[in-house]
């Protein structure tokens, strides 16, 4: 069978149209591209490109075929900034609105410095890495040019650990985030801890300078303080808490929230996290941050209290899903950072359209749930005035955002 693509679907797979059947997913494909395979159900097996895109270009990674952690290694920079930006758009259009968009920011390859690792102990040793493309199989990534060289260079000892306290019948999940202290690691699926068991994992987190070692939910050893740096504040995250992906991502999302909001002088920030937003808006403006998690919220408070020269920041614990910020709970607020989960915050979003706020800085990781709360925000009378996408996941159909709301 040969098939044309005619577009990306939202996870990256090349799309077609067979005459007597319907859609046809071809991943690693872009649009425009003729493509001879055999067809099993709606899927092409054994893909063969017979015309490629002129936006197609070699993928920088060797591990780009068995690897299913980037989707997009095949397709030019400027075909994946305007795809993530169509991606946007669309979603924009399925609700009504229109907006302009400022220039995108990418990340750079190699500047991931916080990922989640799969690995399970083999006859020969340790097996790590991540999962192929829909399998279970984990791939090996030694190569890999989406995640930071100083998180490459912890393998050897997160191996280490896979081999002390992982088992050939289990998987494991390692989360590892680069701190000032080290690798903070978060390990779940090993064995059940023991004092042998306890002790091998201290040691290992000695040698290899590991900053903290969270085993399945219990702290086994602190190294050093797992510090981030955030504006001018240190903080001191939960074990894994969030945190964005790359530092030149989180730079260029605060960059957007602050040519958003543009001078205030008390701002409220909705699902603050650990401070990404509220510590550095708080050199310039007062801020009251919320978030649901106590101990991401403790750790904010600390890290406010021990920065010199902020204005006042103040912190509540709070489920704005089931609790949101209601209108008369705003009115002292000059400005307003909103930044939920995936799912977006239909209830907050309800509240915060009906408040007197000026303006709004709305941050996303889903174009679908961010188009339907920016359709709630205009529907009370506020403006869309721009939308910049940030591209901090490379080579991924992941697209992030941030975008301004006003009231004219």
């Amino acid at each position: 069978m040969i098939v044309t693509i005619d577009r990306l679907g939202h996870l990256g797979h090349g799309i077609a149209r067979a005459p007597d059947s319907g859609p046809i997913y071809v991943p690693g494909t872009l649009p425009g591209e003729v493509i001879e395979g055999t067809q099993d159900g709606d899927r092409l097996l054994d893909p063969k490109i017979v015309t490629p895109s002129v936006d197609r270009v070699k993928p920088p990674c060797r591990h780009a075929r068995t690897c299913g952690g980037c989707q997009l290694q095949h397709a030019s920079d400027s075909f994946v900034a305007r795809w993530k930006q169509d991606v946007v758009a669309t979603a924009l259009a399925a609700q009504g609105l229109t907006a302009p968009f400022l220039p995108l920011a990418a990340s750079p390859a190699r500047s991931r410095r916080r990922a989640t690792l799969s690995a399970r102990r083999t006859k020969s040793g340790v097996l790590m890495g991540f999962h192929a493309r829909a399998s279970d199989t984990i791939v090996e990534i030694p190569d890999c040019q989406l995640l930071h060289p100083a998180l490459l260079a912890a393998f050897p000892g997160l191996q280490a650990l896979v081999a002390a306290g992982g088992s050939r019948t289990t998987e494991l999940s390692l989360q590892v985030t680069l701190t000032r202290g080290g690798p903070d690691v978060v390990v779940t699926g090993g064995k059940p801890l023991d004092a042998a068991l306890r002790l091998d994992l201290a040691r290992l987190v000695e040698t290899h300078a590991f900053s903290r070692l969270t085993w399945d939910g219990e702290t086994v050893a602190l190294r050093d303080r797992p510090a981030l740096t955030m504006g001018p504040a240190t903080v001191v995250p939960p074990a894994g808490s969030f945190l964005q992906a790359t530092q030149e991502g989180e730079a260029a999302l605060l960059h957007a929230v602050r040519e958003a909001l543009g001078p205030q002088k008390r701002i409220v920030d909705l699902f603050s996290g650990i401070g990404t937003f509220t510590l550095p808006l708080a050199e310039t403006m007062e801020v009251h941050a919320l978030e649901g998690d106590p101990a991401m919220t403790k750790a904010l408070d600390l890290a406010a209290r021990n920065t010199p020269n902020l204005h006042r920041v103040s912190t509540e614990t709070r489920d704005l899903f089931r609790r949101p910020l209601e209108p008369d709970e705003l009115l002292t607020f000059t400005g307003a950072v909103i930044d939920p989960p995936r799912a977006g915050a239909e209830a907050q979003t309800d509240r915060l359209a009906q408040s007197k706020i000026p303006v709004i800085a709305a941050v996303s990781c889903n174009p679908v749930t961010f188009a339907r709360d920016a359709r709630a925000f205009t529907d009370k009378g506020y403006r869309l005035d721009w939308v910049r996408v940030v591209d901090q996941f490379r080579w991924s159909s992941h697209v992030e955002l941030v975008a301004r709301l006003s009231r004219p």
